[in-house]
């Protein structure tokens, strides 16, 4: 049942961590993959990695809050492909460790234009395709930090709780249309801190993996998840073995989001 053979799907933010697991998973999984990124090295090894494993799939670029670019991805993937089936919104940005007051408006503006905007933007450009052929799927990435707060993160935070309610708002509006609308909540998951690597010095990627891996050991079970098992979430979400689900928020979390974990305060 959780096979997509045939099916045509995208996945925004492929090129790296989560969102390449995804596009691994459906094409592992049947489907034609249409990979985008802004980032096009890394969206065509993602491509070629999907080639080398017996699969199907297609780069396209495209900066998500973009809509003449968002456009273009969704009427090149119909092109290619023949059609459109599954939409996976994973294309994200962090925004940085301030407080809010700390936030340049530019700065907290451009979080939302990638996460928020760009979820609604792909969302509003694959839906008549759904709307055409009676069916459609889309998968959207939100984040544990859209269901509670956390330190320095109010432009994140805010933008991923958004995500969480436009996809029960979705599938209120779009399920008589069977098109089903789910959002998937990671929590702490090693992609060796995606993006932030590269603005990071050896020391300060050592000392932000060692705090996150901490982190992640507080939560019930204990370590970070593994992007491939975010990959497999979706999947299931993508295919008729969660045909009975829309509008569901399902976190991928290790339980982090189940308890309040005292930390160094109960020992």
């Amino acid at each position: 049942m959780n096979r997509i053979d045939g099916k045509t799907a995208i996945v925004t933010g492929a090129g790296n961590g989560i969102g390449r697991a995804i596009a691994m998973a459906f094409a592992a999984a049947g489907a034609k993959v249409v990979v985008s990124d802004v980032l096009s090295d890394d969206g065509e090894r993602t491509v070629r990695e999907i080639s080398e494993s017996g699969g199907t799939a297609y780069f396209v670029a495209a900066d998500v809050s973009d809509v003449e670019q968002v456009e273009n991805l969704i009427s090149a993937s119909v092109t290619r492909f023949g059609g459109l089936d599954i939409l996976a919104n994973n294309a994200g940005i962090g925004g940085g460790k301030l407080r809010l007051h700390e936030i340049e408006p530019d700065d907290f503006d451009r979080v939302i234009n990638v996460n928020l905007r760009g979820t609604f933007l792909c969302s509003k450009y694959a839906i008549p395709h759904f709307l055409a052929q009676g069916d459609g799927r889309i998968v959207n990435t939100a984040s544990t930090y859209g269901l509670i707060a956390a330190p320095n993160a109010a432009a994140y935070c805010a933008s991923k709780a958004a995500i969480i309610n436009l996809t029960r708002q979705m599938a209120v509006d779009y399920g008589p249309d069977s098109i089903r609308v789910n959002a998937i909540c990671p929590g702490y998951i090693d992609t060796g801190l995606g993006r932030r690597a590269s603005q990071l010095s050896p020391d300060a990627f050592a000392a932000a993996t060692a705090i996150r891996e901490k982190a992640a050991g507080m939560q019930p079970l204990g370590r970070q998840g593994q992007p491939t098992e975010v990959g497999e979430v979706a999947l299931f979400l993508a295919s008729d073995a969660a045909s009975f689900m829309t509008g569901s928020i399902v976190t991928v979390d290790g339980g982090c989001v189940t308890t309040f974990n005292y930390g160094e305060a109960s020992n």
